[in-house]
């Protein structure tokens, strides 16, 4: 059923666009201010992207302090911290226990719901919303704006034309997982209103490797070790600007290149760098708890007739696909000198040349810039400042916004406290439409 007749006016409401956990946070906002608030959305249900990231376990946020926290955003720390100083990882965890949630803290410093699950969460805060009065519109796809100025949505009943409302707020999503909603087809739609869109890139994403036999892993290889994980390794990485990252963890071989939790850390300045240079190249340290010196010595050690493989399974441990990743990334030749070998187990330059496609990445970098100024996209107050929508009082939130962050409940937060402060100022932007009207 249309929310909208043809003739109707939306004078009073305030619409949000998108359903992801950055349009139901200002959707709570403006409905707990007082506003009538509408929810779209393309799909068929809430929350289809927030369901499937916390299938595995759902990363709520993360426990280090504030200052901290907010470093996790890189060039745009000092846009993201007024949001977090809002609406941090301290309320996220109030309001889920709010919605009934209990929370826990992992051994790494993660925030958890008790039963690890983010199915229960988006039920009670969907009906959170619905007995606030929030109605939502569920396979209505934004299309834009028509030469009236009216909002074009496509529907399982036909076109729908949507009387610009009070205020709105724009919580599309960013590049990535296309087939849940996220695929970016609202930057057309900005552009052409004069908004200005960095490219949409992928982040915590994965890379394709290129190894001694050229672009990819041999087939011996990936055919041995796809999807196999790379457990307590370390991997260290300078780029050409000086910036610097070193961490220990893990990760996964896959078909053609490497991903996972240790590769999305470093993913920002691995794919910054492929952009400048056409390669990165990170070190791997295959075995961070003994030293060099420690690795040399018993890679010097008399083997008498083992192999080297087997010399280094029985002295150090290193077999399996650590082992296999030495035999792929080496020539055959540092097999036979020990101090080059033991230096290749400390330092193994793993060359990557690009990133996995922005559909396969977690997330996605890019979208509505944050500025200041008319044409910068949206302004503090997360507003577009493009003169075409001076009147329209449009307001972003979450990923379609430019600014990225790595997993481990930095993604989510920020989502949720965009939305708060999206929903915000949209809430101010109703209030003084409604006193203006009387």
């Amino acid at each position: 059923m249309n929310p909208f007749s043809p003739s109707e006016s939306s004078a009073g409401d305030v619409l949000v666009i998108g359903a992801g956990p950055a349009g139901l946070m200002a959707a709570q906002v403006l409905s707990d201010g007082g506003a009538r608030v509408r929810v779209f959305d393309a799909m068929a249900s809430a929350g289809r992207k927030f369901l499937l990231a916390g299938r595995g376990g759902l990363n709520l946020t993360h426990s280090e302090p504030l200052p901290t926290f907010a470093t996790r955003y890189f060039d745009q720390s000092p846009v993201v911290l007024p949001w977090l100083q809002t609406f941090g990882p301290a309320e996220v965890g109030a309001w889920a226990q709010g919605l009934g949630i209990e929370t826990f803290v992992g051994s790494s410093g993660r925030v958890f719901p008790r039963d690890m699950k983010a199915a229960p969460l988006l039920r009670a805060w969907l009906q959170l919303l619905r007995r606030g009065g929030v109605q939502f519109s569920m396979r209505h796809r934004w299309l834009g704006w028509d030469q009236q100025g009216q909002l074009v949505f496509e529907t399982p009943a036909g076109p729908l034309h949507c009387p610009a409302p009070d205020a709105l707020v724009l919580a599309l999503g960013g590049g990535s997982w296309a087939r849940l909603g996220s695929d970016g087809r609202w930057v057309d739609s900005l552009v052409e209103r004069g908004v200005s869109v960095a490219p949409l890139r992928p982040s915590n994403c994965g890379f394709d490797v290129a190894g001694a036999a050229g672009l990819g892993w041999s087939d011996h290889f990936w055919q041995r070790h796809a999807g196999q994980p790379l457990k307590s390794v370390a991997l260290s990485f300078v780029d050409s600007q000086g910036s610097r990252f070193a961490r220990k963890g893990e990760f996964v071989a896959t078909r053609s290149g490497v991903e996972g939790s240790l590769i999305y850390a470093v993913s920002a300045l691995l794919r910054e760098e492929i952009a400048r240079s056409g390669s990165a190249t990170p070190m791997l340290d295959l075995l961070p708890d003994r030293t060099l010196e420690e690795v040399g010595a018993e890679v010097a050690r008399p083997r008498g007739s083992r192999s080297m493989a087997s010399h280094l399974k029985s002295r150090l441990r290193l077999d399996g696909i650590k082992s296999s990743l030495l035999h792929e990334l080496l020539e055959r030749s540092a097999w036979h000198e020990p101090q080059q070998l033991a230096r290749a187990i400390k330092a193994l330059p793993l060359r990557l040349v690009a990133a996995r496609p922005i559909d396969e990445a977690i997330s996605s970098a890019g979208g509505v810039r944050m500025g200041q100024g008319e044409g910068e996209g949206v302004d503090a107050g997360l507003r577009l400042s493009a003169p075409a929508l001076a009147s329209s009082a449009v307001f972003c939130a979450g990923e379609m916004l430019d600014w990225e962050a790595p997993t481990g409940g930095y993604l989510l937060t920020a989502c949720l406290a965009s939305g708060h402060w999206a929903g915000q100022s949209a809430l101010r932007q109703w209030r003084t439409r409604s006193a203006i009207k009387g």
